[in-house]
């Protein structure tokens, strides 16, 4: 009966889902947003709005005639499209000066959204954009703001953020406001390579292939003097005004010519073995009282005192990307103290044929710890003898698809530590598997590697990166295959994409246990609750198996149910996808109302009594991982023939109880713990190998026995 009640419940949500869900969408344009909005929402004194303007999207804000700035919804000029598939529509305005003068959220898809933080919270982080200057964001980059990061939702915040920047310049420049026009862009030019003459210093330095910096002691004091810094100017540079302060000069080496003449031809060949492909490479020579490289770099691996700035783009430089010079090659070049060269990255994104500088910080102590910093540049840039005829200039429109795949890439950048520790969790759990035999010989010692891993998986992946995958990322993705598939979204979380792509390739080794036993944030929680309840002497109880084996469809009914109110509407079924307890427990931490709360513990608690309840019998995720599971190409877990017939220990002892009565793995329902690997090795447990160790003890006693009889003398009887 409460498996009948169940089902009705279960039938009940879709049918109200399924009814519920079919419904006219209005059109996403600024026009269908306006009315619901008041021109006071941008500016208290605004008294209405003007026409739309068909051609620019845009419509002006009001006062008295007077117009105070220009409203429009950023999906109309960039791309919006959030974790769901779906634009994130915000309807944004600027004035004059090309200030923000409000934000407003007014629809979304997002799944965390919808039915994890709450919609207020995303609001008022879009609110927060009033004020923001978008003549400084142009200057930056997009970068002269900080960005208001909400726990859980990352993905979303970030698109939201980059679309009222981008769009905010976009009509900025469109309408010619705070003095902001149609950006030109000019073509990238490319650099000649082809030259093999060499040089040399004086004509080096005469075209600008080397560039100078000097400084005297002099021109530093009055630089300190001039920063206001009263405890600097106190303390000058001793010695002579005209004494060299530092020398220093730079030169693009990774330029053939300049390189071949500059290193010669010995050591330009080490510098081409040592540069990859697209990567460029900087000479920077020093010598006088001040060295441009300092000790940070000894301590911390960076070069604190000198930076490469191009445009909006900073890079410094690490004692990875470094090494030393002995001498230069030109007999007429002056001896430096200093001699290096730093290694620019392709990832920095940097253009040798464009201007650039490096910037130098002259630092001064003020006391026993603090400093005082004055900093002087040295431009740079490439003869034009290097650079190949540019092609005609035309106008240029802004690549979307590079926009979106720059935010990404920013976002795999800033999380290089969190993907680096990912990588060795699933490297470490590849070797578990393929190795099981030798990690489940010891019995002790496999149980505290699980439990580490496990405790990892919950803390780093769970609750500290909010990694926790969720059907909510399958049905949004069968969303975006089904009107038309972008892997921006998908890239902007790249802790979820790597672990997809590993789980993918995990389910044609080892079916769906490889994510549920080890990489489910909430599935560890289960198994470490559980253990901690055994620990206390919590009663643990096995449900009857034909109860167990008829329990097991619920999941698979849930996740059937889930996809089909997808294919109507996605945002009804990431709702009802709060069956999932995921977002309350791990991306959340409780922080929530309380139905949601109560619903977490509750399947935490059974899960005290019933080790994995959760997983067994409700999971969505686990019941979608394992339909694909069924392809898996390997048996790994080792059986004997007397399995089942007659022995159970495996079974008995099957923490989710997927070994059938008769001695059979069902790989839908194993989570892959290895317990029962453990049980195949164990010479206390294994029927069978307690057998054979038997054997072997009772045949190597008659052995001995026959030995002793062997090697006794002979009694011999007296007659």
């Amino acid at each position: 009966m409460p498996i009948a009640r169940a089902l009705i419940v279960i039938c009940a949500l879709f049918l109200l889902s399924v009814t519920g869900a079919v419904r006219t969408a209005s059109a996403e344009t600024l026009a269908s947003f306006l009315p619901d909005l008041a021109a006071t929402d941008f500016a208290a004194d605004a008294d209405g709005f003007g026409v739309i303007d068909p051609d620019t999207k845009v419509a002006p804000i009001l006062r008295g005639g007077e117009t105070l700035g220009y409203v429009f919804l950023t999906s109309d000029f960039v791309g919006t499209t959030g974790y769901s598939g779906k634009p994130i529509h915000v309807v944004a305005a600027i004035d004059q000066d090309a200030n923000v003068m409000a934000a407003h959220l007014v629809k979304h898809s997002e799944p965390i959204v919808l039915i994890g933080i709450p919609d207020r919270k995303v609001k008022a982080v879009t609110e927060g954009y009033r004020g923001l200057d978008l003549k400084a964001e142009v200057q930056a980059g997009g970068a002269g703001h900080d960005l208001d990061i909400i726990s859980g939702a990352t993905v979303t915040i970030m698109v939201i953020d980059d679309s009222i920047v981008r769009a905010g310049i976009k009509v900025a420049r469109m309408l010619s406001l705070g003095g902001l026009s149609v950006e030109v862009a000019l073509p990238k030019r490319e650099i000649d390579r082809s030259s093999t003459a060499t040089a040399d210093w004086m004509t080096l330095t005469g075209d600008g292939s080397v560039r100078t910096l000097a400084l005297d002691v002099g021109q530093v004091n009055r630089a300190f003097e001039q920063g206001g810094d009263e405890k600097a100017a106190a303390r000058p540079e001793p010695g002579a005004p005209e004494d060299t302060f530092i020398e220093m000069t730079a030169a693009l080496v990774s330029i053939p010519e300049i390189g071949r003449s500059l290193l010669g031809e010995a050591e330009y060949a080490n510098l081409t073995d040592w540069l990859e492909e697209g990567e460029e490479a900087i000479l920077v020579t020093g010598r006088g009282k001040y060295s441009f490289k300092g000790s940070g770099y000894v301590r911390g691996g960076i070069f604190d005192r000198i930076q490469l700035i191009q445009g909006d783009r900073a890079l410094r430089f690490f004692d990875r990307g470094h090494k030393r010079l002995g001498r230069l090659d030109p007999a007429d070049a002056p001896a430096f103290t200093e001699l290096d060269i730093f290694k620019i990255p392709v990832d920095a994104e940097f253009d040798p044929a464009e201007p650039w500088r490096l910037q130098l910080l002259v630092q001064r102590a003020t006391g026993a710890v603090t400093k005082a910093f004055v900093t002087v540049d040295l431009g740079y840039q490439l003869p034009e003898r290097f650079i190949k005829q540019a092609p005609v200039v035309h106008p240029a429109v802004e690549d979307e698809a590079a926009a979106k795949t720059a935010l990404w890439q920013r976002v795999w950048r800033d999380k290089q530590v969190e993907i680096a520790v990912l990588i060795a969790m699933l490297l470490t759990l590849s070797a578990i598997f393929f190795f099981q035999k030798q990690f489940t010989r010891n019995a002790r010692v496999f149980y505290w590697v699980r439990i580490g891993f496990l405790t990892m998986t919950l803390v780093f992946l769970g609750w500290m990166t909010n990694a926790q995958l969720s059907v909510v990322n399958l049905l949004a993705l069968g969303g975006a295959l089904r009107s038309g598939f972008s892997w921006d979204a998908f890239l902007l979380d790249p802790l979820v994409f790597i672990q997809w792509f590993a789980i993918a390739a995990a389910l044609l080794f080892w079916g769906r246990g490889a994510y549920c036993g080890w990489l489910c944030p909430f599935g560890a929680l289960q198994e470490l609750s559980n253990k901690i309840a055994r620990a206390v002497k919590v009663p643990q109880f096995e449900l009857p198996w034909g109860l167990h084996e008829r329990l097991w469809p619920i999941k698979y009914m849930i996740f059937l149910g889930l996809f089909a109110v997808s294919l109507t509407s996605l945002p009804r079924a990431e709702a009802l996808a709060e069956v999932e307890p995921f977002k309350t427990a791990i991306i959340l931490k409780f922080a929530r109302e309380w139905p949601f709360v109560v619903f977490a513990l509750s399947m935490l608690f059974i899960g005290l009594f019933v080790e994995r309840f959760y997983c067994r019998y409700v999971c969505p995720l686990g019941a979608a991982l394992a339909i694909p599971a069924r392809m898996r190409m390997f048996d790994w877990l080792k059986r004997y023939r007397e399995c089942g017939n007659p022995c159970h220990t495996c079974a008995n002892e099957c923490p989710v109880q997927a070994i059938h009565p008769t001695g059979e793995i069902n790989p839908n329902e194993c989570v892959n713990c290895l317990h029962c690997q453990v049980l195949y090795q164990s010479d206390t447990k294994c029927p069978v190998i307690i057998k054979q160790l038997k054997r072997r003890a009772k045949a190597s006693a008659g052995t001995e026995a026959l030995d002793a009889f062997s090697t006794k003398p002979p009694v011999l009887e007296k007659t």
